[in-house]
């Protein structure tokens, strides 16, 4: 049996340096993906829309593995988080702010494979998130990141020093707030927790 370990082969994007920031060029990748609105703390939204993608990712791979020969770790989740107007972006109130959460599949994965994880999740759990959730290609481009280390609450003076080194390096910021939660928050103590803070990128 094949095995894959998509962490790896996308080393750069997915275990940055947590002491300097970085330029990447992130390319077209596969991803279930949900939608949704609201504080990820106290939202049902956001809950059920992790529910779903966790059912469906490991569904997956477990049919990967019997129709491809192909086995893979199932990757962390990720979020894209905006507000219509990013000015208004705040930490300060989380209810305003839009979200796509989502968990990269690999390429040999199609449509085919996403419907029949459906329904067997369906019949299994039949999570309420399940029809709003998509397979889909998202290409980032040009980006800057860094490796958070700490709790999720402390990311501020992270995202500053990020923003401020592609300003220093003549790049504006385009696009959405991206984050990859690489550590457990069940598992793992707060300052140990390890978090990709990714922000799409342009020439000024």
């Amino acid at each position: 049996m094949v095995k894959l370990d998509l962490k790896k082969q996308y080393r750069e994007l997915y275990l940055p340096s947590a002491k300097e920031c970085s330029v990447v060029d992130v390319p077209g990748l596969q991803f279930l993906m949900i939608d949704g609105h609201g504080d990820p703390n106290t939202s049902d939204e956001y809950r059920e829309a992790l529910e779903a993608l966790y059912a469906m990712s490991y569904t997956l791979k477990f049919l990967s593995k019997q129709t491809e020969d192909i086995d893979y770790v199932v990757m962390a989740l990720e979020g894209l988080w905006w507000t219509d107007d990013m000015a208004d972006f705040s930490e300060d109130d989380k209810s305003v702010w839009s979200w796509t959460s989502m968990i990269m599949q690999p390429s040999h994965l199609t449509k085919a494979h996403f419907d029949e994880a459906a329904e067997q999740v369906r019949i299994k759990k039949n999570p309420p998130a399940l029809d709003k959730m998509r397979l889909e290609s998202f290409c980032e481009g040009l980006s800057v990141q860094i490796m958070h280390i700490g709790p999720y609450s402390q990311e501020a003076p992270t995202i500053g020093r990020l923003h401020q080194f592609a300003s220093d390096n003549g790049y504006r910021l385009r696009d959405k707030h991206h984050e990859i939660y690489l550590s457990d928050p069940r598992r793992a103590a707060p300052e140990k927790l390890r978090t990709v803070i990714r922000q799409p990128v342009e020439a000024a």
